[in-house]
């Protein structure tokens, strides 16, 4: 009986999906800001939260030709993967395009794409339209605009995996990048119901408030960057980084309140403590 206990117990575990995220910054009058999206109130996953643009990774995204500016072989390695790495890097910015509308790319020779035209803005908006309802590739769109996705200026940041007990599981890699110029991110109006640009220190207190829903996870990302003062400091410390330890939490309750626990939390490892 115990065995079987075991067994059951361990085909419960949700095994975490791949996903990717990104910080996208830009600098702002005050100092610089950061892109959070609302999801919907009826998501099975997070509803009603602020998140940054991101979703799971998917296995056109590793497609041969789609990125500019950084190798499989090179993002496993900054990933600590054996390969694949490049697909979580591709995914943050089609999802970034996807959610947002914001497409950071450029040409197989590496001239930066700039929506610089009204007509520029209105393709990608119709593209993302046909992406989002399931009419278009986005390995297909890039081919057929002759672009690919630019890689150059995307830092990895961190490496979080949802803890067990949940139904749903994401082990998401985190990453940053600057705002492309002279395009508009707007929400999706179907996964996210709104958009909004806002400095870290702005939205960590909007959260002690009670006025923005945030999630562990984000929260804690916001605060490691919160006390830059310009966009391109947030990327140049992701670049600093070394070897980036993977943040796997647990969920407990305490005094009938589900909470979340890093290592070094007490009640984290009940063994010692």
């Amino acid at each position: 009986m115990e065995r079987v206990g075991k067994l059951a117990t361990m085909a419960a575990i949700v095994v975490p999906r791949p996903a990717s995220t990104v910080l996208t910054v830009r600098d702002g009058e005050n100092g610089y800001e950061i892109l959070m999206l609302r999801r919907s109130e009826s998501s099975t996953f997070m509803g009603g939260a602020y998140v940054f643009p991101g979703g799971a990774v998917d296995e056109e995204d590793g497609t041969n030709g789609t990125a500019f500016g950084l190798t499989d072989e090179v993002a496993s390695d900054r990933l600590s993967l054996e390969s694949g790495g490049l697909a979580h890097y591709v995914a943050a910015l089609r999802e970034l395009f996807e959610e947002a509308g914001l497409l950071i790319a450029c040409t197989a020779e590496g001239e930066v794409f700039r929506a610089s035209e009204k007509r520029d803005l209105d393709r990608l908006a119709e593209q993302r339209g046909a992406l989002n309802s399931g009419e278009l590739r986005f390995v297909d769109m890039m081919r057929g605009e002759g672009l690919r996705v630019d890689l150059r200026g995307v830092a990895y940041l961190a490496h979080w995996i949802t803890p067990e007990g949940l139904s749903r599981r994401f082990d998401t890699r985190f990453f940053v990048t600057m705002a492309p110029l002279g395009q508009l991110a707007t929400h999706d109006a179907g996964e996210t119901i709104a958009d909004r640009w806002i400095r870290p220190t702005e939205a960590l207190a909007a959260h002690a408030r009670g006025e923005l829903e945030i999630m562990f996870p984000t929260r804690r990302n916001l605060e490691v960057i919160a006390h830059f003062h310009e966009a391109r400091e947030v990327v140049s410390y992701a670049r600093s980084l070394g070897q980036i330890t993977t943040v796997n939490p647990r969920r407990s309750v305490r005094d009938g309140v589900s909470v979340t626990l890093l290592p070094g939390d007490k009640g984290f490892d009940p063994d010692r403590d």
